[in-house]
């Protein structure tokens, strides 16, 4: 299996899918639907029939139930895209097998170091193999290491028709990191009744909670006058955005937060004197918590405004997903079927809140309630990620026996 797994996911990672956020395609890259049809022939190589591509870059399997018992539907995600928050092409992964628990040189000519100071989880590795980065690049585990692991277990599950399952949803998803995965997915045609993202970071880890979220668009309408002529005329609306992000409490930024504690974030800010934009996203766990943070960045421009005696400042609020929690907790069984799953891999399972999104929260209030997993992977979107193949092979394990668990029961 170990070697299965390693030879898919090197396979996977040499394709470059970087999203991009500025494309008005879909998917936003065209060497998305290429990995995409490379991933319909492997499924079909592997046994699975029923297989099929859109033009969105939705890959959807489906394996038939092999038991008369009545057996929920359980489906598995993974996304095919990788981040664009750093290079991914010509991914030159490196390889350490029998890792030694020492800081880790990714590229000397760089100073590049993954040193155990600072990410100490490694000195839980000591013995096992890791796959990183040169330092040049992301490593793609995020996600394509949840790729090979639904692969993998599908292979496996196909080879061992003795494990009785219900029907087996299989989906490979487009454009997660910006955020449109899931704007065409078809929950229906996908059909299952529950499914699991494999897209969470190091061994154990299951996420059933994540953030709402928000963005904030504001405009700031200012009046250039010259320096000289500017006393009581002059608006500067740098100074006014300087205002706002004063107003805000300022201990609730990402800097200062974790567990779950939400927190505003200032993502861009472009302006001069005569005009200035700005974006904020709100992020809270907490759904009242959430609201009240978006009213108190709204209630800081209105003051404003009314400070200047003139509609300046204007803005615009789109709310961009919710806690899976709501949802979830309605059949609070899958999340426990995934630990026993765990549990009988060895594993320890870690519950923990996602601190940010995921497509599984969406289709959660689409109708698929849909649970996070982990891949094995650490340190996403940049030069430090490494993956863990050890735990690689534990992720599919906990697919098997999620499956295994479902088919048990009646």
């Amino acid at each position: 299996m170990k070697d299965k797994l390693l030879n898919r996911f090197l396979r996977y990672i040499a394709i470059d899918t970087q999203s991009d956020p500025n494309s008005e395609t879909i998917p936003s890259v065209a060497t998305q639907l290429v990995f995409a049809q490379q991933l319909v022939k492997e499924l079909k190589g592997i046994g699975i029939e029923e297989v099929s591509l859109d033009r969105y870059g939705y890959v959807m399997a489906k394996i038939p139930a092999n038991t008369k018992k009545k057996v929920p539907a359980i489906g598995f995600i993974a996304h095919i895209d990788t981040s664009p928050s750093m290079d991914g092409e010509c991914v030159n992964p490196k390889l350490i097998e029998n890792y030694d628990g020492k800081s880790i040189v990714i590229n000397s000519d760089r100073n590049i170091v993954l040193d155990t100071k600072i990410f100490p989880e490694l000195l839980s590795y000591k013995g096992q193999t890791l796959i990183h980065t040169d330092g040049t690049t992301l490593l793609g585990a995020d996600d394509k290491a949840g790729i090979a692991e639904i692969m993998t277990a599908m292979e496996y599950i196909l080879q061992h028709p003795e494990i009785e399952h219900g029907l087996i949803c299989i989906a490979f998803t487009p454009d997660e990191e910006i955020g449109t995965g899931i704007d065409n997915f078809d929950v229906q045609k996908f059909g299952a009744d529950y499914a699991y993202t494999i897209d969470g970071g190091g061994v154990g880890e299951l996420e059933y909670e994540n953030f709402n979220a928000a963005v904030v668009d504001i405009d700031i309408q200012g009046l250039d006058i010259h320096p000289g002529t500017a006393k009581g005329k002059m608006i500067n609306s740098q100074l006014i955005a300087m205002e706002i992000e004063n107003l805000l409490p300022p201990r609730q930024k990402p800097e200062y937060t974790d567990g779950y504690e939400g927190f505003f974030l200032l993502t861009h800010l472009n302006g001069s004197i005569e005009h200035t934009r700005m974006q904020y996203i709100i992020r809270d766990h907490d759904r009242e918590k959430f609201e009240e943070k978006k009213q108190l960045l709204f209630s800081v421009i209105d003051k404003l405004n009314e400070k200047y005696g003139q509609h300046l400042i204007t803005y615009t609020s789109r709310d961009q997903y919710y806690n899976m929690r709501e949802k979830v907790e309605e059949v609070k069984f899958i999340v426990t079927v995934a630990e026993q799953a765990m549990k009988e891999a060895g594993i320890m399972p870690v519950i923990i809140p996602i601190r940010g999104g995921t497509d599984g929260s969406r289709l959660s209030f689409m109708g698929l309630p849909c649970p996070n997993i982990f891949t094995g992977g650490h340190n996403f979107h940049g030069k430090y990620e490494y993956v863990v193949l050890e735990s690689m092979e534990k992720a599919v394990n906990t697919i098997i026996n999620i499956l295994k668990r479902y088919g048990e029961n009646e």
